[in-house]
């Protein structure tokens, strides 16, 4: 089947994003190559996990398991405008029309009678689901999935914080053990060898404590580049790139994190943003407004961001891509499996938990010097629709405007193209008070 046949009529309004990096154009490029050649893996008889995003993917690395992050495969399927024909199919088989949607495409490739005609040949089978409990959709989903493909299902456990930390991103790195309680980490440590023998019985594959280190050591070396590009970034006005660039350039490695290829990509972003600041190159020439687009990318309209520019020279600069990438993944300790429970223990916490998230937000503002916020929020989404009070409430403490902006990253069937441009137009103008 050709490209051309798996990718259906763009949505209205949706338009492409033009990207200005080499770098961004070798990630995406990569993906789909990587991809075929998971397909082809799979073929031939390896295993396959689907996972979720805040699985400790750095697991399956270290035992050479393929995997598909299952966010990854939805902002795929939204870019490819497929995301309709998936949330139709899910609908048409009796799941609410208000099911979490961003992590639920999956489950729709997995009841889709015909799944050859998905993204780049479609899903293969996966051998292993594995996610995390931080939401009873998520959790849900997973099992369904598994159900549907008659595979095994491993949930890990997910805590909650009984303290709150000033300024999480000043431990995080090297100071974890001062940030999150001990019982979190040795519960999740437990965990990570519960699903370690449940990826031996599985699938055959072992795990190798040498190689997890080595997996673990490319992680905090991608980790430190993201954070020198971030730091580049937020201090150089007009900005040497804005989000058009940096969400792909990010999040493709991001779910490569643990390979030389994905360190490679994180150096070559810092180096090419490094020389266009030495060459005094702006994404935007006419820089006057610096924003932030706080949520998931709009992956179905990846363009959007661009038309800001061209009106009225507001640039989306910042995003929690980049930003987490700097401040919530390098982590150094000398116990590898619980400096990885160090990672994942408080993600949940650091997205999606006031004030974790909310004082990360605005010191990410601060830092980047952002004139206006534009938050994306999904309704169908409880982890991230919860909280968002007291995220306008700390930015607006802050004095920083900020809007809330309600659509879905990967359902562009209910987006109003219009309305929403003249939502954000009518923010920039009455509280940022930039004119066009």
């Amino acid at each position: 089947m050709t490209e051309q046949a798996n990718t259906a009529a763009p949505a209205s309004g949706s338009r492409a994003s033009v990207k200005k990096l080499k770098t961004a154009a070798r990630a995406t490029a990569y993906q789909k190559e990587w991809f075929m050649g998971l397909k082809e893996r799979v073929e031939s008889g390896e295993p396959l996990a689907i996972v979720n995003a805040d699985v400790p993917q750095e697991i399956l690395r270290a035992m050479d398991i393929p995997y598909v992050v299952n966010q990854w495969w939805s902002a795929v399927c939204s870019a490819k405008q497929m995301a309709p024909y998936y949330l139709n199919l899910l609908n048409e088989c009796g799941y609410r029309q208000d099911l979490c949607r961003y992590c639920s495409l999956a489950l729709a490739a997995a009841i889709d009678p015909e799944p050859e005609k998905g993204p780049w040949g479609g899903l293969p089978k996966p051998t292993v689901a594995i996610t995390r409990l931080t939401c009873d959709s998520q959790a849900k989903i997973f099992e369904l999935l598994a159900q549907e493909y008659g595979v095994p299902f491993y949930p890990l456990e997910n805590t909650v914080p009984l303290q709150i930390p000033d300024e999480w991103w000043t431990k995080a790195r090297r100071n974890w053990d001062e940030l999150f309680e001990p019982h979190r980490l040795d519960l999740m440590v437990e965990d990570f060898k519960g699903l370690i023998r449940f990826l031996e019985t599985n699938t055959g594959k072992t795990f190798s404590e040498s190689r997890f280190k080595e997996v673990m050591k490319l992680v905090n070396e991608q980790a430190e580049y993201n954070k020198k590009t971030r730091d580049l970034i937020a201090r150089t006005i007009p900005a040497p790139v804005s989000i058009t660039d940096t969400v792909q350039t990010v999040m493709v490695p991001q779910w490569q994190r643990g390979t030389e290829w994905a360190v490679d990509i994180a150096r070559s972003l810092y180096e090419e943003v490094s020389d266009l600041v030495e060459r005094k190159e702006a994404a935007n020439p006419n820089e006057r407004i610096r924003l932030a687009w706080v949520g998931r990318g709009l992956w179905f309209n990846l363009g959007f961001y661009q038309h800001f520019e061209e009106k009225y020279g507001a640039s989306f600069i910042w995003s929690i891509y980049l930003g987490l990438a700097a401040d919530a993944y390098a982590r150094y300790g000398e116990d590898s499996l619980r400096t990885l429970a160090s990672r994942f223990v408080g993600m949940e916490d650091m997205l999606h938990m006031p004030p974790w998230n909310s004082d990360w937000y605005v010191k990410e503002a601060k830092l980047n010097q952002i004139d206006g916020v534009v938050h994306l929020i999904s309704d169908s989404c409880t982890q991230g629709a919860g909280g968002t009070y007291f995220i306008k409430k700390a930015f607006e403490a802050a004095g920083i405007p900020v809007l809330q902006l309600r659509a879905d990253p990967v359902d562009a069937r209910s987006w109003d193209d219009s309305a929403m441009i003249k939502e954000l137009e009518q923010f920039l103008e009455e509280r940022v008070k930039v004119r066009a």
